[in-house]
């Protein structure tokens, strides 16, 4: 689907701040035209050619794979600062939706290899260290914890990758944290209000999060 509005000007995305626990991609600085797209539309999909990459400037994207029985297994959500769509091969191996109102800027994958090529080395190797380190996280948060632990731990990351102190609003929707974290809806509300309901985090409308015990809540994300 196309965006909605696309400028043809040049952008150089800055760089943006990281938690201390979030592997950073925001020193891959990216060259291109600035794309904004409106909620839940699709910036490239599954299958088709690898031909940019992206940065988020603000709101955020889901990226996912349709399993064959029509199931949607989220694979990483991107925030502000983070760079997506870069891949090994010819092809994109995930779709990729925006998850509200969201600026991107869409660079072209030869882009990476333009200028200096020392410096971009270094920061594609970075930006795939920080990748497979998040899909480790991912991968044991899946195999070995508990859904209380799943939810736990996506709290604190998404409040981290915001830079959030310990208010913030989800951009995504609690049946994307189901696909993410690999568990029903259900159990992802249920799971909320038992955090809710021991004290740890308080939910509004909108779907923000204000987070009460912080150190709490990281403790059962270990």
């Amino acid at each position: 689907m196309p965006p909605l509005t696309a400028t043809a000007l040049p952008f150089v995305a800055p760089a943006a701040p990281r938690s201390r626990t979030t592997p950073s991609n925001t020193s891959l600085e990216l060259t291109g035209a600035v794309s904004s797209y409106g909620r839940d539309q699709e910036i490239f999909g599954q299958g088709e050619p690898a031909r940019h990459v992206y940065k988020v400037l603000t709101g955020a994207v889901r990226c996912f794979k349709l399993l064959s029985d029509g199931r949607r297994q989220i694979a990483d959500f991107y925030l502000p600062g983070d760079v997506f769509g870069v891949e090994a091969g010819g092809e994109y191996r995930v779709t990729a939706e925006s998850l509200t109102e969201t600026a991107v800027v869409v660079a072209r994958c030869t882009s990476l290899t333009d200028g200096d090529e020392i410096a971009h080395a270094q920061a594609l190797w970075r930006l795939a260290i920080g990748e497979l380190q998040r899909s480790q996280e991912h991968a044991l948060t899946l195999g070995r914890r508990s859904a209380t632990e799943r939810v736990a731990s996506f709290l604190v990351d998404v409040a981290e990758r915001l830079g959030a102190d310990d208010a913030f609003v989800l951009p995504m929707t609690r049946q994307d944290m189901a696909d993410y974290l690999g568990l029903t809806i259900e159990t992802v509300s249920r799971t909320l209000s038992q955090l809710q309901a021991t004290g740890l985090i308080k939910t509004g409308a909108c779907r923000r999060i204000q987070i009460v015990d912080r150190a709490a809540l990281e403790d059962l994300c270990e």
